[in-house]
């Protein structure tokens, strides 16, 4: 290898989206007591976490791992003596663990400066030691990328007292030696790192496997190398790549996670680097600029960070409080000191915000913290010998069971410390108390915090202007300086000359309209809804219009940007159902010195929405109270100036450097005054331009930017611009439009409300974009730039957006301007300017309006064409589709197909029988379309050999019966999506391949809602839920946190059907090609790239206009990125999103796909017309419907899809011979053959010429041969490793096959995952869902149980584990029972403990469960009909269930019963705070008091004792009358409505079908009709 770390950027490949997770831990002493089993035990764990690391590859080299350890002194000074470099006291040297380049000469002159830096900090350099390794053991990549690794000793100067100063110093000159080694331009090292630098801690990590790291450093094993801390870390990264340094622990902290807000807090701490001053860096402050090393991961950024507070005189908990906060804002039972100091500190830094699970250590004290949601698992034990043991994993030590006293998990947004120095354990609570009484926060934040809210207008003061500023500056000139003032004030009034609009003349409301680009659609659709429901417009059937660059009219500059959202390496969050983890607070006014805590620091206003009313823009214009100034500073430019908008910019940068000057600290931006010749400069173009213009001059800090605007009206709008920087957004112009349709009529809403609903759906929206990347707050996500740039020019994202992706180039200024221009044109143009507003067209075809590849012809031609067979009539269909020569649309039609001069014979090429297996139909689930559509599309495609798929709505078991003529209903894809609607055991048995739904091509990073009206009672069952009860998917997988939750789900598919493919469904986004590195390390055997214009169902029209990208870029990415890390041929690429016609098959298949979906072509060919209607369930033609009438009107057949597919493969079949291929595999990957087209200008397609598609077109390597290109390599499972495998098939074979008992017991470790689920499948392929008989086979397991334990596990199998056991224990349990006890001879109280890990029975369909202790978080989470007794819960109990029992004999945590639509839950409220733990949203909460009730919970409990044996449970019931009292029944009002019905339809004696009917009516309030 030539490189270490990662490669440059290249093709489509960006190194800045590379992300990892990983496996964690630490083991220490209590009471300080240094021994090397502690290290013994350490590499125990990583061992032990093995499976949460990865390998690429080669199955030798690991993605990273390594332990940090305290100083070992009498290790060191024995070594050191050999070399003859002799140690001072313990304390007085630091030690500098370092890589350095494998190049002699170039290590050499790195360490001649490092020692002239040493000597320059007033340190001595005092010996070099090499360390000794054992690099036989590690793969080839590694090897050839391992650095030189030796440790450099410094001994603290005599001048130097304290230890910390001595760190500090340290730490000097390693920012220094990073400076001027690692980054010298002139002859950089780019191997030179400091793993550590310390005189009380040391890390040896490298690019190893969990198993090599004790083996490659020889140190490790020496018996004298002795600590009372350590911590661990398993690498899992979305690459193949050897980067050495990127292993962890990191010098403070290891870290489980993902910072989703990166680039913004970057920003923000390199723009706060001009307002620090330290007493105790002194001088030496700006030597360690920049604090944060931008080319690390995201987890050593945050380590730098960490660090640098730390050493600045934050306590080591501090700092990671204020990086990582818990959720306070919405937390009514925080004290009033803790909510004072969260407060105080969100004035001075913003949350370094996503899922996190991090450990930490100064050497002396040790401690772990969790973020706000509980996203990553974090168990500890703590011990009789005094340790504690904090992992990813239980089981990761093996410990007697009466040694452990305690066992426990990290909660949501807690912390945990531990100082080895005073010997004890410090909780949550004492912690934060102790950090938020070391000063008065209260006080200073009662006296300095503003809420905006109880400001008024001051009427008394004039809004400041810039006219006001400039005489401001000559009024304050001395009378030396006056003339020179007042010459300067003629130079600052020309700034905004002619740009400058003072007369009170307001514009018509249309020509503002017109000159901001508002549509009819703008304001009928989108304003109308989102101010009369407060909620985001509902589109359906994805979207088929041109890109913004591609499109024939001007579109707001917003629209050049794509929501980036959370799929695999983090979750995205549910911002309604988890409301109480999330912020719309925003703060307004400068900061103050970080560094220097004080009660400047919290001088702000706060905000709770980021959209601000006039009235209080106004009150900030008036702003009256000392320490603040506002200025309005107008965005306007002249159009009769050639280029007059980049030197209006200009000028506006000018402008707020000269109001920072002059103290001001709330610029507002105000477009008002625009008329015939002064246009708006697009909001987000100056304001984002602002926003980067001051973090470069380091006055970013000092000041807020409030944006006044016209052109800002819609969700994504907000978003972009708070994403790019924008403090808060006054949407003037659409507040005058909604008063406007009030008066006409057109909204039947009192103003003040349309405009309350209006800015609580832009707030709401905010939120719910921000969670989609699992960002929680406003705070967070503003300068965050959570977006790709698509379709704008490298030299204006570098300028106005720097740090932006943007692959495709477009717009230049010159362009932006035009855009402006046009739009100011048609406001004022003497004709048009009359005219009514176009009506947009962008969500549904109009004549003039936006260009749309579906239109009335093109459906009539594709519905006839199939309907008749006519190959001649699609072939016409198909050439509109393709000829864009008038009408630029996608990036496909942006490219050329090289052919051949001679074609070669059609018969020669790969038949059409061959090429449609290839061919698959869309998730398209069974409740969004209905049983007709669905059935057909099944038929169909099982005739022609390819693969339906079933969408998230499970399938109704009849299904996988063929039909007497042969045809199969089944489809051959079985979807696994966020809701397991219908996912048990024999479903999954019965796939050819099962899908992972990550995301939605119409709304990636949302989850979805099937309103009750839509849930039939055929619905119902097939989803194993609630006829008329509303579902809620939710927006993660709440078994996909990470990458290698990830590769634990397809692990547990792949158990549950040997025989099936595990395919992962991604959307495309920038960066997804390193996603689908990271998944295909995960064994997954097929990766579908999803375009965003695919979709055929609801979706929020943000999200289906503005998340994901084309196909084209994803898949190109994708196939770049599997390429450069050597696993292309390991996966299948597959592809979908308006894939229409042969030629777009073939340019998928040249770009690397191999396998293709079709959603909207078969809809169509089977009725689908287009309407848009897919969410009201008042589909015409009985496709996109559930309505039995509506149903009877549809008239498809399985014979018009096998039109389709085979239309769509003979037309490929021609592409390939005028391309001179016979085989598919031949094209796949071949980008060569692809070229741009060249576009000839005109006024219609003028930007398109701007694109450039050579990143499209990249090729990474030079294949030696196409088996590099395609799929050829089967994935290896390692399903033979597996208990169920090697022992449990075997030991049950007579009770499956032979009706036999089987009992046994066994022991079970934390690397026995997914235990009893190849069981399951097996019983499943025999016995169907019914399964085997109770009880047929009982299986015992001594232990801790790996995760999945009992996942899918069928009817007739009973595990019972004395042990513990980790995450996602009884997943989609599918008739089973689990019992989970302690060990016999545990000395703890089993209901204080937890034992069972987080998203326990996720999706579990039905069985029991009795767990004798405490679970973790989200608890039964998507229940649909198991019984389960537990004595204690986490966060997020019961969440989304949709049926069964639950019955907790404990605590609850926060936010139980969120999202929950069906089931019943009792909880033993003993303490009496059950109620104001629930999430009320959709729940009633009652007491125990019917007899049938009161039956059902004692039958529960007696369960509980019976087969637990719990002491909890045996008091319950001894005291049963007293007790039952203490009980709070939990019920989904709408589910309780549909019981009471079916109750008293039984009690009539009607038949279960005709009482599931009446029930569906009365509560969907619909006749099924």
């Amino acid at each position: 290898m030539k490189y270490n770390g990662l490669p440059r950027k290249q093709g489509l490949y960006d190194p800045k989206f590379e992300r990892d997770a990983c496996g964690i831990g630490f083991i220490c002493s209590l009471k300080g007591e240094a021994t090397h089993g502690m290290i013994t035990d350490a590499i125990g764990i990583l061992k032990k976490l093995t499976h949460r690391g990865g390998v690429g590859a080669e199955p030798d080299t690991g993605d990273g791992a390594g332990i940090l350890i305290q100083m070992p002194h009498t290790f060191m000074k024995k070594v050191c003596a050999c070399d003859g470099i002799l140690l001072p006291e313990k304390g007085d040297y630091g030690v500098g663990m370092l890589f350095l380049s494998p190049d002699s000469d170039t290590a050499e002159e790195s360490l001649k400066k490092l020692k002239k830096i040493i000597a320059e900090e007033g340190q001595t350099l005092i010996g070099i030691r090499d360390v000794p390794v054992y690099s036989d053991c590690i793969g080839k990549s590694a090897k050839e990328a391992m650095p030189h690794i030796c440790q450099i000793f410094i001994e603290k100067s005599k001048d130097i007292k304290e230890n910390i100063d001595f760190e500090r110093k340290l730490f000097v000159i390693g920012k220094r030696a990073e400076r001027e080694i690692r980054y010298c331009k002139n002859s950089e090292d780019r191997y030179f790192y400091f793993s550590s630098l310390s005189s009380k801690t040391l890390v040896y990590k490298g690019m190893l496997t969990p198993d090599q790291v004790s083996e490659f450093y020889l140190d490790l094993k020496d018996a004298d190398m002795k600590t009372a801390i350590a911590l661990v870390h398993s690498r899992f990264s979305t690459n193949t790549f050897p980067s050495w340094e990127r292993a962890h622990p990191n010098r403070f902290i290891v870290h489980n996670g993902e910072i989703n807000t990166i680039r913004g807090n970057v920003n923000w701490e390199k723009a706060r680097e001009a307002m620090f001053s330290s007493e105790y860096f002194g001088d030496d402050l700006n030597k360690v600029f920049p604090v944060i090393n931008e080319d690390g991961s995201d987890s050593a950024m945050l380590d730098n960070y960490l660090q640098f507070l730390t050493l600045s005189g934050y306590s080591l908990p501090n700092a990671v409080m204020m990086a990582i906060p818990e959720p306070w804002e919405n937390d009514d039972t925080i004290s009033d000191e803790k909510k004072a100091f969260y407060e105080y500190n969100s004035c001075m830094t913003e949350p370094w915000d996503g899922p996190a699970a991090i450990a930490f250590t100064d050497g002396v004290c040790v401690g772990a913290t969790l973020d706000r949601n509980g996203l990553r698992p974090s168990r500890y034990y703590i011990t009789t010998d005094d340790r504690v043991i904090l992992s990813s994993e239980v089981g990761v030590v093996d410990i007697p069971p009466e040694m452990i006293l305690k066992k426990e998990r990290l909660h949501p947004g807690k912390m945990l410390l531990i100082d080895t120095k005073e010997g004890r354990i410090i909780d949550d609570e004492e912690l934060k108390l102790t950090e938020a009484r070391k000063r008065p926060y209260k006080e200073w934040v009662s006296k300095n915090l503003t809420e905006l809210s109880d400001l008024s207008v001051n009427e008394s003061v004039k809004p400041k202007s810039w006219h006001d500023l400039v005489h401001e500056i000559i009024d304050k000139a001395d009378k030396h300086m006056k003339e020179l003032a007042v010459k300067r004030s003629v130079e600052l009034e020309n700034m905004f000359a002619n740009r400058y609009n003072d007369s009170d003349k307001e514009e018509s409301l249309l020509t503002q309209e017109k000159a901001f680009g508002y549509t009819w659609e703008d304001i009928s659709n989108t304003l109308k809804s989102l101010a009369e429901k407060g909620d985001d417009p509902i589109s359906a059937m994805g979207i088929d219009t041109s890109l913004a660059i591609l499109s024939e009219h001007p579109q707001p500059l917003y629209n050049y940007f794509k929501q980036l959202f959370a799929q695999v390496t983090n979750p995205p969050i549910d911002a309604i159902r988890e409301q109480i983890i999330t912020s719309s607070n925003i703060l307004l006014g400068g900061e103050a010195n970080i560094l220097e805590p004080s009660e400047k620091n919290c001088k702000r206003i706060r905000a709770a929405s980021p959209i601000l009313s006039n009235e209080e823009l106004m009150k900030l214009k008036t702003v009256d109270i000392d320490g603040y100034k506002s200025i309005t500073v107008p965005i306007l430019f002249n159009v009769n100036h050639k280029n007059d908008m980049t030197e209006a910019c200009e000028s506006v940068f000018e402008a707020a450097d000269i109001a920072i000057e002059n103290g001001y600290n709330i610029i507002i931006l105000s477009d008002k005054g625009v008329n015939e010749d002064r246009a708006p400069i697009p909001a987000l173009l100056v304001a984002s331009g602002l926003h980067h213009h001051l973090i470069a001059n380091k006055t970013r800090m000092n000041v807020s930017i409030v944006l006044e605007s016209g052109e800002p009206r819609e969700v994504h709008h907000m978003a972009v611009l708070l994403g790019y920087g924008v403090n808060a957004i006054n949407p003037y112009l659409a507040y005058d439009i909604i008063g406007d349709i009030i008066d006409k009529k057109l909204l039947a809403l009192d103003l003040d409300t349309a405009l309350a609903n209006y800015r609580k759906a832009l707030t709401k929206g905010v939120v719910k974009i921000a969670s989609k990347m699992g960002i929680s707050t406003v705070q967070s996500y503003q300068g965050a730039q959570i977006f790709e740039a698509l379709g704008i020019s490298k030299n204006v994202t570098d300028k106005y957006f720097t740090g932006t992706t943007s692959r495709i180039g477009g717009l230049e200024f010159k362009h932006i301007e035009r855009e402006a221009t046009v739009r100011h044109s048609l406001a004022f143009d003497p004709i048009t300017g009359e005219m009514p507003i176009t009506s947009g067209g962008n969500l549904k075809w109009r004549a003039n309006g936006e260009y749309h590849m579906f239109n009335p012809e093109t459906i009539y031609k594709l519905q006839m064409a199939c309907r008749t067979g006519d190959y001649k009539l699609y072939k016409e269909y198909a050439a509109e589709m393709n000829a864009h020569d008038e009408h630029e649309c996608n990036i496909r039609g942006m490219l050329d197909i090289k052919t051949i001069d001679k074609p070669i014979a059609i018969d020669e090429v790969e038949s059409v029988e061959s090429i449609v297996k290839r061919f698959k139909t869309g998730a398209m689930s069974y409740g969004s379309i209905s049983q007709e559509a669905h059935e057909c599309l099944a038929i169909a495609m099982n005739r022609l050999g390819g693969k339906s798929n079933s969408g998230e709505g499970g399938e109704i078991p009849e299904r996988y019966i063929p039909d007497a003529n042969g045809d199969s209903r089944s489809s051959a894809i079985k979807q696994v999506a966020s809701g397991r609607f219908g996912v048990h055991i024999h479903y999954l048995k019965n796939a050819k391949e099962i899908q992972i739904k990550m995301a939605q091509g119409a709304k990636p990073g949302e989850g979805g809602h099937l309103p009750g009206g839509k849930v039939y009672p055929w619905i119902a069952r097939a989803r194993h839920s609630t006829p008329g009860v509303g579902l809620i998917s939710p927006p993660p997988h709440h078994d996909i946190y990470s990458i290698e939750d990830l590769a634990q789900l397809i692990h547990d598919l792949k158990n549950a059907n040997r025989d099936a493919r595990i395919s992962v469904k991604l959307v495309s986004e920038a960066g997804v090609g390193t996603i689908a590195v990271g998944v295909a390390k995960g064994r997954a055997d097929v990766i579908l790239i999803s375009g965003y214009d695919g979709g055929t169902g609801a979706a929020p029209g943000t999200s289906v206009r503005h998340a994901g990208l084309p196909w084209e870029l994803g898949v190109a990415e994708t196939h770049q990125a599997l390429l450069m890390n050597n696993l292309r041929n390991r996966v299948v690429i597959e592809t979908d999103g308006k894939l229409l016609t042969g030629r777009d098959v073939a340019v998928a298949a040249l770009l690397g796909a191999e396998e293709f979906g079709f959603a909207t072509g078969p809809l169509i060919s089977i009725g689908c017309v287009m309407m848009r209607v897919c969410n009201l369930d008042t589909c015409p033609v009985g496709v996109a419907t559930q309505s039995p009438t509506l149903r009877k009107r549809f008239c498809g057949k399985p014979e018009y899809v096998e039109n389709f597919m085979k239309f769509i493969a003979q037309d490929l079949r021609e592409w390939m011979a005028k391309i001179g291929v016979r085989t598919v595999n031949e094209m796949i990957g071949h980008v060569e053959r692809l070229s741009q087209k060249n576009i000839v200008e005109s006024d219609k397609n003028w930007k398109a010429r701007e694109v450039d598609l050579s990143a499209l077109l990249y090729q990474p390597k030079i294949c030696s041969n196409d088996f590099e290109r395609y799929h050829n390599r089967p994935q290896d499972h390692e399903l033979e490793k597996t208990l169920d495998m090697n022992t449990l098939l075997k030991l049950c074979s007579g009770a499956i096959h032979g009706g036999k008992k089987v009992e046994a017991k066994l022991m079970i470790s934390n690397q026995n995952r997914v235990t009893g689920t190849i069981l399951s499948s097996e019983i499943a392929g025999v016995h169907g869902e019914k399964g085997l008989p109770d009880d047929s086979i009982k299986l015992d397991f001594i232990g801790s149980a790996g995760q999945s334990f009992g996942a899918f596990l069928a009817h007739g199998v009973t595990l019972k584990l004395e042990g513990d056991c980790n995450d996602y224990m009884g997943k989609g349990l599918s008739g089973g029972k689990i019992i989970v006890v302690p060990p016999e001879k545990s000395i703890f109280a089993p209901n204080e403990n937890v034992i069972t890990g987080n998203v326990a029975f996720y999706g579990a369909i039905s069985g029991e469960s009795y767990i004798r202790g405490v679970a973790g978080e989200r608890f039964c989470v998507r229940n649909s009909g198991i019984t389960a007794v537990v004595e204690g819960i986490g966060d997020h109990g019961c969440e989304y269930m949709t049926g069964g029992r639950v019955c907790v004999l404990g605590t609850i945590g926060r936010n139980f019963a969120a999202g929950m639509s069906g089931g019943t839950a009792y909880i033993y409220d003993a303490d009496n705070t059950a109620k104001e733990k629930c999430n009320m949203g959709l729940v009633l909460t009652e007491k125990v008091t019917g007899k049938k009730d009161e039956k059902e919970l004692k039958t529960m409990i007696e369960n509980h004792y019976k087969y637990t044996n719990s002491d909890v449970a045996k008091k319950i019931l001894d005291n049963w009358e007293k007790e039952l009292k203490r009980f709070v029944k939990v019920i989904p009002a709408d589910y309780k409505k549909v019981m009471t019905i079916l109750h008293e339809e039984s009690e009539k004696g009607t038949n279960s079908d005709d009482a599931a009917l009446i029930a569906f009516e009365t509560v969907a309030h619909k006749k099924a009709i």
